[in-house]
């Protein structure tokens, strides 16, 4: 699934970089908490710097404007507590190194593996309910793939709610939604409409496994609320480990969703694309920092 993020306005550029409306250089931290009266959403018109974080905002960035000073804060940093948010920069934890330790949730007993499969999942959740060694497995494989023209983020967790996502990947191609599946047997795309319509269902051993891919429908939303007010591609893979594919097998799409196994998917993943690599890297800080580690 591609999804362009971008719900705002631009103009044409010049310097200083500003907002829109701003009429002074956003270089100076605004001193507010993100929460205060005196901050706004709004969009970037040009590219600018986070007060608190330091983080490079691209154009059209959703951000927090301090209404006197004219200076901004990240949406990530919105959600970090006062504690955090009076921190100086240089005193501010690396979170781009946070990268995740994919299986954790599935090492803590057995309400976190409950969790997990909530998509009603029986397979899968038999599958890891020994341990995260497949997972991890499958995030060593891809981050080996991978290496570094892309960064992957593991086992995020999304406030407010009780679930988490596998993967993360931002490379030059996108943001990559990734759920993992420890499966066995052949991966097929069957069409099971009829003369005049298709209905096409993802199967593996024999069975219908398509609600795997409507499972993936909140992970993105999670991952684009995120990214509101950006233009960035988000793709979404459902990527099979353990399973067969058969010789001439290829990815296909189902509702949007890639289906793919780890190698293909790398490849998929470092295909060229739009983000250069100061804007891969702003946005896996994002996400970060949004979605933290379980």
């Amino acid at each position: 699934m591609i999804s362009m993020v971008s719900d705002c306005s631009s103009d044409a550029g010049g310097d200083p970089p500003r907002l829109a409306g701003a009429e002074v250089p956003l270089d100076e931290p605004s001193g507010e908490p993100p929460d205060s009266p005196l901050v706004k959403l709004m969009p970037l018109r040009y590219a600018g710097t986070c007060s608190v974080c330091r983080a490079a905002l691209p154009a059209k960035t959703m951000a927090y404007s301090h209404r006197d000073t004219h200076t901004v804060i990240c949406m990530a940093c919105q959600t970090r507590s006062p504690e955090e948010r009076s921190r100086p920069a240089d005193a501010l934890p690396s979170v781009e190194l946070d990268r995740g330790s994919a299986g954790r949730s599935a090492r803590f007993g057995r309400l976190a593996g409950v969790v997990k499969f909530l998509s009603d999942d029986p397979q899968s959740t038999n599958a890891w309910a020994s341990g995260a060694s497949g997972e991890m497995r499958f995030a060593k494989e891809l981050a080996d793939r991978l290496g570094t023209s892309a960064v992957l983020l593991s086992d995020r967790r999304v406030p407010r709610t009780k679930g988490n996502i596998d993967h993360i990947a931002v490379a030059a191609s996108g943001v990559w939604v990734i759920d993992a599946k420890h499966y066995t047997g052949r991966v097929e795309h069957r069409d099971r409409g009829g003369w005049f319509r298709t209905d096409w269902r993802l199967y593996v051993d024999g069975r219908d496994k398509t609600k795997l891919v409507d499972a993936l429908d909140w992970q993105i939303a999670a991952v684009e609320k995120v990214l509101s007010g950006q233009e960035v591609p988000i793709h979404a893979a459902l990527c099979f480990v353990g399973a067969d594919w058969g010789l001439f097998s290829k990815p296909f799409q189902q509702a949007g969703v890639w289906v793919a196994w780890v190698a293909k998917l790398a490849e998929m993943i470092l295909e060229p694309g739009p983000l250069g690599e100061d804007e891969v890297q702003a946005i896996a800080t994002r996400l970060a920092r949004a979605l933290p580690a379980k």
